[in-house]
């Protein structure tokens, strides 16, 4: 068979329905809602003809395929291309789009890094950044959440936490973008994205170097690994790259989503304004509810069966999380958003192996946040229409106008 897209093109499987739908529509990108549970009801799963793969929905399925790294792997690739038939656009991730034994070894190396107590020690600085910024925000009213809150408080304190010198907002959330674009078809997202790439890769690459970090960041942590001949000075930067789509982009799209949530369901907020405790399950009812990565691939690294499903080996699988989040088969209700619940087992971090390298730290910030939020103000009002941003793999917002209530 030929390859589409860069994997290996495959015959619907028995049992299987085939469905006639682009998953990387920028329409449904922007509004994923049905086509999620259009997705749940064709069963366990879908053969999508347009990329010859398979799309699971349901949440047992998306966590069996994609927690299981030993029948599907990630180390050919998380999008669409499979690294075993082309060459990938860049080295690939040394976290994300490797499988164990090498998986362990560097994922340990950056959990090191992104340890509680390195997290810990910037609770200080973190919660100061957040309440200068609410302070500001409370002050003007109305104003731009993604770009001056979800956006702004991200940028203000993560690259300094890594070590840069030097963060330039724009290149930071551009290469985000462009990352996760890149995991889908040669369509125009994925070509606009890349086009940046020419003015952006370079600098990233530069600023992820040993002497152009400060000695106190995350950055430091893992070229010393390095010096103790854990990973080479090469990998050690691309681990500080690494860091990059863990600490910046699930961070900015996290706080855009929570206050598109609490704005959207003003009641929720007076729930946690009366009951701060529910801060915690509350962002990951917001994880659940609006799934940042809405959608990652893995490969079939054998024959193997799924749910009565034979599945052949190197056959590209959708797992759309954003789907699974919302399966009333796990969570009743799925189509409310309630912090008072409990949502264990959501995807909206990944899972097993895979789960976000970054989560600790994003929650950190988000947690710095909303305690501003907390204290200083009495309602988040939208002020103007949500606007959902298409891409390829982010379930995140473009716009955002709400307005602050000061107490």
């Amino acid at each position: 068979m030929g390859l589409i897209e860069g994997h290996m093109a495959i015959e619907p499987p028995d049992g299987v329905p085939v469905w006639d739908v682009d998953p990387y529509d920028p329409v449904i990108l922007a509004n994923p809602d049905d086509y999620y549970a259009e997705l749940r009801e064709k069963g366990p799963f879908a053969y999508i003809p347009k990329y010859s793969i398979l799309a699971c929905g349901r949440h047992d399925e998306t966590h069996e395929v994609f927690s299981d790294w030993e029948r599907f792997v990630s180390s050919r690739g998380v999008g669409l291309q499979d690294f075993s038939l082309e060459t990938p656009w860049r080295p690939p991730s040394l976290v994300l789009e490797v499988d164990p034994p090498y998986h362990s070894r560097t994922r340990k190396i950056l959990v090191r890094a992104l340890s509680p107590k390195a997290t810990a020690a910037l609770a200080d600085k973190f919660q100061s950044a957040a309440d200068t910024l609410i302070d500001a925000l409370v002050e003007k009213g109305r104003f731009e959440a993604v770009e001056d809150l979800a956006e702004a408080y991200p940028i203000s304190v993560f690259p300094g936490a890594v070590g840069f010198r030097q963060p330039d907002k724009r290149r930071l959330i551009d290469y985000g973008a462009m990352v996760f674009n890149a995991l889908g078809p040669d369509n125009e997202l994925r070509r606009t994205a890349m086009a940046r790439g020419p003015d952006i890769v370079p600098w990233i690459t530069e600023q992820c170097r040993r002497e152009n970090l400060d000695a106190s960041g995350f950055g430091a942590t893992i070229y010393a690994a390095a010096d103790e001949g854990e990973i080479t000075e090469e990998e050690a930067g691309m681990l500080v790259r690494s860091l990059l789509s863990a600490g910046v982009d699930t961070t900015v799209t996290g706080l855009g989503s929570t206050l598109w949530c609490f704005a959207t369901f003003p009641d929720q907020f007076e729930k946690l304004k009366a009951d701060p405790s529910l801060l915690r399950p509350a962002f990951e009812e917001v994880l659940r509810f609006t799934t940042p990565v809405h959608s990652f691939c893995r490969t079939a690294n054998l024959d193997t069966t799924v749910s009565g499903i034979e599945i052949c080996q190197g056959t590209k699988i959708l797992c759309v999380l954003g789907a699974a989040n919302g399966d009333e088969r796990k969570w009743p209700g799925a189509d409310r958003f309630d912090i008072s619940r409990r949502p264990m087992g959501h995807l909206g971090m990944g899972a097993g192996i895979h789960n976000c390298v970054g989560q600790n730290l994003a929650r950190a910030e988000v947690a710095a946040v909303m305690k501003a939020i907390l204290n200083k103000v009495d309602g988040i009002e939208l002020t103007g229409k949500a606007v959902w941003r298409p891409n390829n793999a982010i379930h995140a917002l473009d716009k955002l106008p709400i307005a602050f209530k000061g107490k």
